[in-house]
């Protein structure tokens, strides 16, 4: 972990609005500790703004799908990946207490 000595808040300028947001000691930190060599370019109203659009203006997606277990149509509240199970709520309830009582917490 980095040494809290060597960082100081700073402030910087949203490219997106303009104003100045102060980008603090402790998140500097955490952005070294996760190897991040850039610093943040957009205040965190601007940051939010961006993610919410780029999430198609709503804070999750719902999508609907047939579950790979039971074959029941379901929504999830994500973007299904190819070649990966989606399961309903009951069929994952079942999977993931199968794998608990087989030592796979997931």
């Amino acid at each position: 972990m980095a040494d809290n000595a060597e960082y100081q808040d700073r402030s910087l300028k949203c490219v997106d609005c303009g104003e100045d947001f102060v980008f603090t000691a402790g998140e500097q930190i955490f952005f070294a500790d996760k190897h991040f060599r850039n610093d943040p370019k957009r205040c965190k109203p601007c940051k939010a703004k961006r993610n919410q659009s780029a999430s198609g203006g709503g804070y999750r997606t719902e999508t609907t799908t047939v579950c790979s277990q039971c074959g029941k149509e379901t929504t999830v509240p994500f973007r299904p990946t190819q070649g990966r199970p989606v399961f309903c709520r009951e069929c994952f309830q079942q999977h993931r207490v199968a794998s608990a009582s087989a030592g796979q917490i997931q």
